[in-house]
């Protein structure tokens, strides 16, 4: 018999989430329903992750024809396409070896997609120049994360190397970072007043990590997942501060920047930030800025596209990265592509403009009514408690639990808000995450819940969590 085989030390440090012990579950009632032995749901709603057209939204017109005829360019000969959708699935197949979206492309991705992108981005930030030598194209945003942490996390320094990241935090971020062999050091955002950074947090955590760690970075969301805070200026000019005088290296995560719906908020990047406070910040601060087609209003997760801008690196590491690239060879061609469609849109005069803005308005305005409506259904609650959404994809409220049912939950070995959540799957059909996987203050629980939804799911969303949780509560108070 050979001998088990030896699993690398730092991925067996990953953690397994709850939220996979919910999906291998909602499989199994899946196929329960087809069977017909559940009644009391014809299907589960998954609201668990931040995947748009599973909620019913629609995919945007204009990025799915021209995707079409890039992948089936005998559609454009017909006459069921508009004329700058023929033209730029022409364009983009001439940026293509072979004219084919089946060849491999250049490492850092299509030179001419690099392009639009670094465009996309000087008009974004009002004019800041964007170098294309520092974009990097990868299959997802979480693919670059994953790309910079293996650059920056050191396994052979004396201590173990950390990434200051906040709580709660996407949990695959935090896994990527262990996976590396990194050290996540929590900085805590605070509930009350909408989940903020607080600059004292911030030495906090660092303080922390003295002696114990060597933190490299600060990861930061904007806007948050699963929180949904938007960043004032003074908050990111905050943070550049403070990356600036301890010598850290920021990750600016900015996957959600297309969905900001608080009335009094405004996505600005840390990129334009940084560049309009001026040296000694804006030439010595190391910034990878993270996008991604998965999310926003485009919502495309399953075409993988995403991207990182790289700004105040030095060339030795620049030339690391790019071989960390390099071993997937290259992105996906087609999220390749629907990042050009995503960052350079139809424009005003083209055929395809006023469906494009009217689908995206509708996609805007859905997101808004879903914001309000489930943040007052939910505050009536009793035990709920949500802060106000500002942006992204989510909402994260707090629940306080019976005794009893946290009581119940430590006898079937499970933390509390997962008991909640998975009562909530077999009893109503409803998926979420609990907020054990969000790394969560000790003592509290939460839920996070998908509203960029159709109406119509989140009527039958919230129906069905009202009418578990009375019932809940009734049982175990």
């Amino acid at each position: 018999m050979s001998a088990p085989l030896e699993i690398n030390p730092y991925v067996k440090n990953i953690q397994q989430l709850q939220s996979q012990k919910l999906a291998r579950r909602s499989e199994q009632i899946q196929e329960d329903i087809r069977r017909g032995s559940i009644t009391s749901f014809k299907e589960v709603i998954d609201v668990s992750s931040g995947n748009p057209h599973s909620g019913g939204l629609r995919p945007l017109t204009f990025v799915r024809q021209v995707l079409a005829a890039c992948f089936y360019p005998e559609l454009l000969d017909s006459d069921g396409l508009k004329a700058d959708v023929k033209q730029r699935a022409e364009k983009l197949l001439k940026t293509c070896v072979g004219g084919s979206v089946g060849c491999y492309t250049n490492t850092a991705g299509i030179p001419e997609v690099i392009h639009g992108i670094t465009e996309f981005i000087s008009r974004r930030d009002g004019g800041v120049p964007c170098d294309p030598q520092n974009i990097f194209i990868s299959s997802g945003s979480q693919w670059c994360l994953s790309n910079i942490l293996k650059v920056l996390v050191n396994t052979k320094s004396s201590l173990p190397c950390a990434v200051l990241s906040p709580v709660p935090c996407y949990p695959t971020t935090l896994m990527s970072l262990r996976a590396q062999g990194g050290l996540h050091v929590p900085y805590r955002l605070t509930e009350e007043g909408g989940w903020v950074l607080k600059g004292a947090e911030l030495q906090r955590a660092l303080q922390s990590a003295q002696g114990v760690s060597n933190p490299v970075a600060l990861y930061v969301v904007n806007p948050g997942n699963p929180a949904g805070l938007v960043q004032s200026r003074a908050s990111i000019q905050e943070v550049i501060r403070f990356v600036y005088e301890n010598r850290l290296f920021l990750l600016a995560d900015e996957v959600y920047q297309d969905c900001v719906y608080g009335e009094n908020s405004c996505f600005v990047s840390y990129k334009q930030v940084l560049m309009e406070m001026g040296p000694p910040y804006s030439h010595s601060v190391e910034l990878a800025s993270f996008h991604s087609a998965s999310k926003g209003v485009i919502g495309e997760c399953g075409l993988r596209g995403g991207y990182v801008e790289l700004v105040n690196v030095d060339q030795a590491v620049m030339d690391y990265i790019y071989k960390m690239f390099s071993l997937d060879s290259c992105a996906s061609v087609s999220g390749q592509m629907v990042l050009d469609l995503m960052t350079n849109p139809p424009q005003p005069g083209e055929p395809s403009y006023p469906l494009y803005c009217q689908e995206k308005e509708e996609i805007r305005r859905t997101l808004v009514h879903n914001a309000l409506k489930a943040t007052e259904a939910m505050n009536l609650l009793l035990g709920f408690s949500c802060q106000p959404v500002e942006g992204g994809a989510f909402m994260f409220p707090r629940v306080d639990l019976p005794q009893r049912a946290i009581q119940r939950a430590q006898e079937a070995e499970l933390p509390a808000d997962m008991f909640y959540c998975m009562r909530l799957l077999e009893e109503a059909g409803l998926m979420v995450i609990p907020g054990c996987d969000y790394q969560q203050e000790e003592g509290t629980y939460h839920i996070r819940i998908c509203i960029m939804v159709h109406e119509e799911v989140l009527d039958e969303l919230l129906r069905r969590l009202r009418t578990f949780h009375n019932k809940f509560m009734k049982e175990f108070s």
